[in-house]
């Protein structure tokens, strides 16, 4: 098969399974039809291995419809899933037509995201992408009480960062006067009413499925004192505006919510002291859900009470409401993703940023070495099934390993280092590759003269002193007596006589420290690695993959998985 032939082999078989997995392709499930097709190539498959991650990259960078044109033009056959092949990617949702979807994503600004917002994230722009829809990021900021000003641009960085392709960004406090056209709106029509009952009393009667006083006041009444509101004439708690639905209602959560509501003591970041009164949750979302067009709402089943106070206003204004579909809720075990939590944990120097590693942000993440395609891959292998997920780290590592593996370089880190004199050569010399899969990045070259030292982990050379002998990884084999090694050649053959490889590095190596999830390091020696592989995921063999924050004078990384 000619190079050119491969190519096309290959473009096809990548247009086919991202147009049969919502718009992205999987290089291995590539590589599998590849080799199918062209089983001579198994031999050479190393070499191949790079033109299927550099066609599948480009083929992910278009959108589903350019893809469904190119792969038709090829073979239309191909468009149609074989019988018994594993569906995977979002089933399409109600109602969902190509060019017409319109999603949104609605973090509040009180800090920079988390693992938890990376699903709805997610899982949206994966809709829209699909079915070339748009994508809105609303911050919703109607909450002065909690908000980082920081997060404005936080939030941006980080979903650009997730690879979320952002078609609008709409900021809910440039629009209060929507919300307060809305509100006259529905007191015109008799559905909401102004309350100045104490908000204590105001509960207990709704609990009761009591009207509170005000709840049957004429639409002129309660227009008056809704304005009294904007005028700041009331104090905070002094009034609130409500919205009806119904008393009798078995759910004490549904009846009457309070739509908007007075806030004086906290100024807003953005707007000052120019508003008083604020929008609810339930109110603000209803409101933009319809003005901005959203075809679909996809979120955690958590906001089903949400939704049923939200049809409300949809329905006593006429608007068609948008498909609403709640999945399950997952539960993060081992993270704090709290913002308010990990702010003040910052203030307090309990963390070190938003990025310190300890933490589920998103920041943190990309400071270990997460890929975000496999954040993303994750997420959408999860779906959107309405039973609860219990989140699994396992599994994350997982995915970023198949993300990683091929592009980390190799090197050796001896933590806890201890030396190892090595007697009965003159001379050694080791060649350790870059990367198994990768013979063209080369080798690592190390050349030793007597006297030599190495250093190894303590353990290591607790355990080969107990064995009475030990492999040098890529270097020979050692007997070890009294803590001191005695060269026995580079025969492989001794592996299956249960010689245990142990890792090292010379004399003269890189002191290093390796930061762990838990905050703790591991601190130790490293080979020389390239300043090149700042910013890179490396893996430290028998440690892990990590990713390298510097690597001079003293290396520093974040260990990943």
């Amino acid at each position: 098969m000619s190079d050119n032939d491969l190519e096309a082999t290959v473009r096809k078989y990548a247009l086919q399974n991202a147009v049969l997995y919502s718009g992205k392709a999987n290089p291995k499930a590539v590589q599998g039809k590849v080799l199918a097709e062209a089983p001579e190539l198994r031999s050479r498959v190393k070499e191949v291995l790079p033109l299927i991650a550099s066609v599948v990259e480009s083929v992910n960078d278009m959108p589903i419809a350019e893809q469904q044109r190119e792969l038709e033009a090829i073979d239309a056959s191909l468009l149609r899933r074989e019988k018994g092949e594993r569906r995977t990617g979002l089933p399409a949702l109600p109602g969902m037509e190509r060019g017409k979807v319109v999603m949104r994503f609605a973090p509040g600004p009180s800090g920079p995201l988390h693992l938890g917002h990376t699903r709805v994230a997610v899982l949206n722009d994966e809709y829209c992408r699909t079915f070339d829809g748009t994508f809105i990021n609303r911050i919703e900021d109607t909450n002065p009480e909690r908000i980082d000003p920081a997060a404005y641009d936080m939030i941006p960085e980080d979903l650009e960062w997730l690879g979320v392709k952002v078609h609008r960004t709409v900021v809910q406090s440039d629009r209060f006067e929507l919300y307060y056209d809305i509100a006259r709106q529905l007191i015109e029509l008799g559905r909401a009413y102004v309350c100045t009952c104490p908000a204590e009393e105001w509960r207990a009667l709704k609990e009761k499925g009591v009207p509170c006083p005000h709840r049957e006041e004429d639409a002129s009444t309660a227009m008056e004192k809704f304005e009294r509101m904007l005028a700041g004439q009331y104090g905070e708690e002094e009034a609130i505006f409500v919205v009806k639905t119904d008393l009798a209602h078995p759910n004490p959560a549904i009846r009457d919510f309070v739509g908007l509501r007075i806030v004086t003591s906290t100024p807003h970041p953005l707007k000052g002291s120019r508003y008083c009164v604020y929008p609810m949750m339930n109110f603000s979302v209803a409101v933009d859900d319809h003005l901005l067009g959203l075809t679909h709402v996809l979120r955690g089943k958590d906001h089903l009470n949400n939704t049923l106070r939200q049809e409300y206003i949809f329905n006593y204004l006429g608007w068609k409401r948008p498909h609403y579909t709640h999945y399950g809720l997952v539960h993060v075990p081992d993270a704090i993703l709290k913002t308010s939590t990990v702010g003040k944990g910052i203030k307090a120097g309990e963390y070190a940023g938003w990025d310190d590693v300890r933490l589920g942000t998103v920041r943190a993440l990309a400071k270990r070495g997460f890929r975000p395609e496999a954040i993303r891959r994750f997420w959408v292998d999860c779906g959107v099934k309405e039973t609860d997920i219990e989140f699994s780290w396992d599994n994350l590592y997982a995915y970023n390993k198949d993300m990683v593996d091929g592009t980390a370089n190799r090197y050796f880190f001896v933590w806890d280092p201890v030396p190892l004199e090595v007697h009965g050569a003159e001379e050694l010399r080791a060649r350790a590759p870059r990367h198994p899969d990768h013979p063209e990045r080369g080798n690592r070259e190390f050349r030793l003269t007597a006297p030599i030292t190495l250093y190894v982990v303590r353990k290591d050379l607790e355990a080969a002193m107990e064995a009475g002998r030990v492999r040098l990884k890529d270097l020979g084999n050692v007997e070890v007596r009294d803590g001191k090694a005695f060269y026995q050649g580079n025969d492989l053959s001794v592996l299956k006589e249960g010689y245990r490889i142990i890792h090292w590095v010379p004399t003269g190596s890189v002191p290093a420290s390796v930061v762990m999830p838990t905050g703790e390091s591991r601190d130790g020696l490293v080979e020389n690695v390239p300043k090149e592989e700042e910013g890179n995921v490396v893996q430290f063999e028998r440690f892990g993959f990590a990713r390298v924050e510097r690597t001079a004078p003293k290396l520093l990384a974040y260990f990943a998985h």
